[in-house]
């Protein structure tokens, strides 16, 4: 059975309510998928581009799963994608296209409302609207970009009802990629 690869990137993951607890939900299915936290694995912030590259290729499926926050990812989330997708491995002219037709998704955590991310809500931009960088990105890398998944309001203090629910639907959600 191949896997899906989960990216986590979140700073502060031990204090996190709900990407741990997403985490600990995948867990419970090691043989579907890789868990792959960029702090932990690069506590110095220093990447190793030819293993993450390895271990893209090594899989058709891959999560990116992070807070969001200043309407963007983690700044080493960004560092990431600047570092492993190079020109000439992800892209370029001569390239190989090594992402060309693997399925990319974004797993996010929004501390602010979904009622506030619409065209007549607060922000005026739905999460899909600000996350359409990510969406360009993959589609630059002939990547097959899929919708996100969301968690909407982690401000808010949300029952523990609402996060089980939410893990639950995370698990199908990345089962059907």
């Amino acid at each position: 059975m191949e896997k899906t690869l989960i990216i986590v990137t979140h700073p502060k993951l031990g204090s996190s309510k709900i990407n741990k607890r997403w985490i600990q939900e995948l867990q419970k299915y090691p043989d579907k998928y890789i868990i792959h936290d960029l702090h932990s694995t690069y506590p110095t912030l220093e990447i190793d581009v030819i293993k993450e590259q390895l271990l893209l290729e090594s899989v058709n499926k891959i999560v990116l799963q992070f807070p969001f926050y200043w309407f963007n990812c983690p700044p080493f989330l960004k560092k990431w994608i600047d570092d492993v997708l190079t020109h000439g491995w992800a892209f370029g002219k001569n390239s190989g296209y090594k992402l060309a037709g693997k399925k990319f998704a974004l797993a996010v955590t929004a501390g602010i409302k979904e009622d506030d991310y619409r065209a007549s809500g607060q922000y005026e931009y739905t999460l899909e609207e600000l996350t359409r960088p990510f969406e360009t990105t993959f589609k630059y890398v002939n990547a097959d970009y899929r919708p996100l998944y969301a968690f909407y309001g982690e401000e808010h203090n949300p029952t523990q009802e609402d996060i089980e629910a939410n893990a639950k639907g995370y698990i199908n959600f990345i089962e059907n990629l």
